[in-house]
């Protein structure tokens, strides 16, 4: 006799997270093609985090960009090593660390802030204007 078989009950393609991995890794192309190799997204958080926020310890700006703390310390080490952040001891508390942009840190995030909202708008060329704010929201109930 013929069986019919049933459509599975788990589709990887219908799932939420493998669309949401499928999207940023879209985005990370772009990302990668408008900024260049030579910085990672995790890197251009922090110092975008940083000129936004200004000097902060370590473990805020972790918390700030939503890295954990083995990860904000490999990125922060990386930065340093570059010249585009600086650390120093919180003068009230000696176990903080305080992270600054250097002046070449904050001439990289001048010169790559346009080239960062080109890479989010390429992302969103799809969607047309009223689709990019309903996802915006989406994303941010979501969060």
């Amino acid at each position: 006799p013929l069986r019919c078989e049933e459509p599975p009950l788990y589709r990887l393609d219908a799932q939420v997270g493998f669309i949401l991995r499928q999207v940023s890794q879209r985005h990370a192309a772009i990302f990668a093609a408008r900024i260049g190799s030579h910085l990672t997204m995790t890197q251009w958080a922090a110092l975008a985090k940083l000129a936004e926020a200004g000097p902060c310890s370590q473990n805020q700006l972790g918390r700030l960009t939503a890295m954990d703390v083995a990860t904000i310390k490999g990125v922060i080490d990386r930065l340093t090593a570059r010249g585009l952040t600086e650390t120093a001891r919180d003068p009230d508390d000696g176990r903080r660390l305080i992270v600054r942009l250097t002046r070449a840190g904050h001439q990289a995030v001048d010169r790559l802030a346009p080239k960062a909202l080109v890479a989010t708008d390429e992302t969103l060329a799809p969607l047309n204007a009223r689709e990019r704010a309903a996802f915006a929201a989406l994303l941010e109930k979501l969060r």
